[in-house]
C-alpha cells in the first residue's frame, strides 16, 4: 500500500473516531444532565481548556515542524545542485588530459542521485542506488586527488574542497529525509484528538437534538490538519512532493551532456 493512500486512511480513520467519540461523549453527557441537571458541567469549562489548549499547541508545533522540514530538503536540493555545478566547473583547473573521465563520471553520478530519489517509495531499490552514488563518489575523489598531483597548487585548494562539499551535501540530504518527530507525538495528538472528541460532545449534552454540521465540521477539521501534517512529512512519498525542485538537478545534467 503506498504512502499517500496509508496518510488518508489513517485520516479517515481518525475523523471517523472522532466523530464516534462526540457521540459517546454526548450521551454521557446527556446521561449526566438527566442525574444533575444543575452541576453536571461543573469545572468542564477549565478541563476542556486545557486539553484543546494542548492539542492547539500540538498541532501548530507538529505541523510547523513538518513544514520547516520541508523547506530544508527544497533548500538541500538546491544547495547539492550549487555543489556538483561548481565542483564541474573547477574541473577545468585539471590537466587536459584528466578532464574527459572524471567528467564521464559526473554525468554517471548525476544519473545516479537522480535515480535514488526517483525509486522511492521503494527504499530498498533507493538505498542500492544511494550505494552506487556513494562508489562514484569514491572515484571521483580517487581520480581527482590523482590528477590534482600533477595539477597547480590553486587546483588542489579549489577542487577538493569543492568535491568534498558535493560528497558532505549527499550525507546530509539523507540524513535530513530521514528526520521525523518520535511516533509518540503523533500517538500524543491523536490520543489528544480523541479526547477533546469527547469533551466537545459532552458538552453538546446541553443541546436536545445533535448538531452533525458541528459534529463533522469538528472532527473533519482536525483530521485534516492531521492529513496535512502526515504529507507534508513525507514529501517523497504522499501528495506534498519536492520532485518538482529536482529539476535543478536535471537542468544540471543536461547543460553537461
Amino acid at each position: 500500500m503506498s504512502y499517500a493512500l496509508t496518510a488518508i486512511l489513517i485520516s479517515v480513520t481518525l475523523f471517523l473516531v472522532m466523530l464516534a467519540s462526540v457521540d459517546i461523549g454526548r450521551r454521557v453527557g446527556t446521561r449526566h444532565a438527566a442525574r444533575d441537571p444543575e452541576k453536571w458541567s461543573a469545572g468542564l469549562g477549565t478541563v476542556e481548556g486545557a486539553v484543546f489548549g494542548l492539542m492547539g499547541l500540538l498541532v501548530a508545533f507538529t505541523f510547523s515542524g513538518a513544514a520547516s522540514r520541508f523547506d530544508t530538503r527544497r533548500h538541500l536540493i538546491v544547495e547539492e545542485t550549487n555543489d556538483i555545478g561548481t565542483a564541474y566547473l573547477r574541473l577545468d583547473l585539471l590537466p587536459p588530459g584528466a578532464q574527459p573521465v572524471l567528467r564521464d563520471l559526473f554525468r554517471r553520478y548525476l544519473d545516479s542521485r537522480l535515480e535514488t530519489y526517483r525509486k522511492l517509495p521503494d527504499i530498498a531499490a533507493a538505498a542500492e542506488e544511494l550505494s552506487k552514488s556513494v562508489r562514484l563518489q569514491n572515484e571521483i575523489w580517487t581520480q581527482s586527488v590523482s590528477a590534482c598531483s600533477a595539477a597547480s597548487p590553486q587546483c588542489t585548494m579549489l577542487l577538493l574542497p569543492a568535491l568534498n562539499a558535493m560528497i558532505d551535501i549527499t550525507t546530509t540530504r539523507t540524513m535530513a529525509a530521514q528526520m521525523h518527530p518520535a511516533s509518540i507525538i503523533f500517538v500524543l495528538l491523536f490520543g489528544l484528538a480523541v479526547a477533546s472528541a469527547l469533551l466537545a460532545g459532552y458538552g453538546m449534552a446541553q443541546s436536545q437534538e445533535r448538531s452533525w454540521l458541528h459534529m463533522c465540521a469538528f472532527a473533519l477539521t482536525i483530521a485534516l490538519a492531521v492529513y496535512v501534517i502526515l504529507d507534508i512529512e513525507y514529501p517523497r512519498l504522499g501528495l506534498i512532493r519536492v520532485d518538482d525542485f529536482d529539476q535543478g538537478l536535471v537542468d544540471l545534467r543536461n547543460s553537461i551532456n
